[in-house]
C-alpha cells in the first residue's frame, strides 16, 4: 500500500501536536470510527486503542479487506463493550496509514514524508487521541481500553494524563519491550530495508513498493503472535495437497510444502495490500522505545502515582509475547501505590492473538470491569 487512505470519518486536529521529540506535527490529520451515541454529559466515552497492524475499523467491515472489524466480536449492542449505553471511539494513531499522518502523508513541501516524518512514540500517539478527544469536548473518558501496543497507549494514558480516565483495562501487554521483543522487530524492519524496491523510503509514486519485505517481516511477526500449541494443533507437520492428489515435496523452498509455510505465506502477502512499509517501520521502533519505568525515573510504580483510575490487567496462559510475568510487573507497580487493580490470567489456546478471538472469559471480564 503505497498511499495514505481516506477511509471514513477524519478531522484535522485544530492545534499543532507537539511530540516526544522536540519537533511539532502541524495539521494533523485524524482518522477515526465512533459507534453508540454520547450522552449529554459526555461521561460515557471509552477510547479503544488499536494494536500495530490495527486501525479504526473497530466493529465495521474493513473497507479494504471487507472482513469483520478487528473487535466486531466485542463491540457493539448488548456486548461486552456495550454501545447501547457507551460511546466508542477509536482512532488510527499517528504514523500509521488509515487515514492518519505519517510517513505517507503529504509533507508541507508538497511530498510524502517518507523518512523524513519525525520519530514518534506510544505517549505522541496518546497525545494524538487525547487531541481527538478534546476536539469531541471529551474531557474524562469512562475508560481507556487496548490490548497489546493498544494495551501500551492505555497504560501511558494512565500514567502520564492520569485525570483523563476512571478505568484503564490493558489486555495482553507490557510496561516495556523486553531485548527479545526488540530483537523480533528487528528482523522486520531489516527484511524491509534490504528490498531493493524499499528505496530508502521513498518508494511513493514509484510504482514499486517493498511489498516482499513488509510480507515477510508481517510473517516473522506473526509466529510471536500465537502458540506452538495452536500451530501443531492447526498445522502440525502436514503437507500441502497437491492438485494431483499427490502431497508435497522437497523443493528447496520454491513452493510451500507445509501446511505451515502455505498459511503464513498468505498472512504476509494480504497484509501488504493494507499497510505500508514505513508505517511499519515508524510503528514498531515507537513500540521498542517504550518503557513506562525510564520515562518516570527508573521506578515503574512512579508512573502510576498520581492516578485515582481503577485498573484491570488481563494476560493469556500461551501469550509468550507479553506474557503473565509482564503483566505481573504492572500489577505490582500499581500495588505499590494502592492503586485499586484487578488481575486475572486466562486460559486459551491462541497465544498473543487471544484477545481478539473467541474467548468467553474474557467477554465476561471485560464486561464485568466496565460495568
Amino acid at each position: 500500500m503505497a498511499t495514505a487512505l481516506e477511509t471514513g470519518p477524519s478531522l484535522t486536529l485544530s492545534k499543532p501536536l507537539p511530540l516526544d521529540s522536540g519537533q511539532v506535527l502541524e495539521r494533523v490529520q485524524i482518522a477515526y470510527q465512533t459507534y453508540g451515541t454520547l450522552a449529554p454529559a459526555k461521561n460515557n466515552a471509552i477510547l479503544l486503542c488499536h494494536a500495530l497492524t490495527g486501525d479504526q475499523h473497530v466493529a465495521n467491515p474493513h473497507p479494504i479487506t471487507g472482513k469483520p472489524g478487528w473487535w466486531d466480536r466485542m463491540v457493539g449492542p448488548g456486548k461486552p463493550i456495550d454501545t447501547d449505553r457507551y460511546f466508542v471511539i477509536c482512532s488510527n494513531v499517528i504514523g500509521s496509514c488509515m487515514g492518519s499522518t505519517g510517513p505517507a502523508s503529504i509533507a508541507p513541501d508538497g511530498k510524502p514524508y517518507g523518512m523524513r516524518f519525525p520519530v514518534i512514540t506510544i505517549r505522541d500517539m496518546v497525545r494524538a487521541e487525547l487531541a481527538l478527544l478534546d476536539e469531541f469536548g471529551i474531557e474524562k473518558l469512562h475508560a481507556v481500553v487496548g490490548g497489546s501496543m493498544g494495551g501500551m497507549q492505555a497504560l501511558s494514558l494512565a500514567a502520564n494524563f492520569p485525570e483523563r480516565a476512571e478505568r484503564v483495562l490493558a489486555i495482553a501487554t507490557t510496561a516495556r519491550h523486553s531485548a527479545q521483543n526488540i530483537a523480533f522487530h528487528e528482523v522486520g524492519r531489516q527484511a524491509i530495508m534490504a528490498d531493493p524496491n524499499w528505496q530508502e523510503g521513498a518508494y511513493y509514486d514509484t510504482g514499486r513498493d517493498p511489498d516482499s519485505g513488509l510480507a515477510v517481516a508481517r510473517m516473522a511477526a506473526h509466529i510471536t503472535y500465537l502458540s506452538e500449541a495452536g500451530l501443531t494443533h492447526k498445522f502440525g507437520r502436514r503437507l500441502q495437497d497437491r492438485p494431483n492428489g499427490e502431497k508435497g515435496a522437497i523443493s528447496f523452498g520454491f513452493d510451500a510444502d507445509f501446511q505451515v509455510e502455505s498459511y503464513l505465506r498468505y498472512q504476509g502477502l494480504s497484509f501488504t495490500s493494507r499497510f505500508d512499509a514505513n508505517s511499519y517501520l515508524y510503528i514498531t521502533r515507537a513500540m521498542d522505545y517504550f518503557d513506562l519505568a525510564e520515562e518516570h525515573g527508573g521506578r515503574l510504580a512512579n508512573a502510576f502515582a498520581g492516578s485515582s483510575a481503577r485498573f484491570c490487567l488481563i494476560s493469556f496462559d500461551t501469550d509468550w509475547l507479553y506474557t503473565t510475568s509482564d503483566a505481573r510487573s504492572v500489577v505490582h507497580a500499581l500495588n505499590a501505590v494502592a492503586a485499586p487493580v484487578s488481575f486475572v490470567e486466562l486460559s486459551a489456546p491462541y497465544g498473543h492473538d487471544s484477545f481478539l478471538l473467541d474467548v468467553p472469559a474474557l467477554d465476561r471480564v471485560v464486561g464485568g470491569f466496565l460495568g
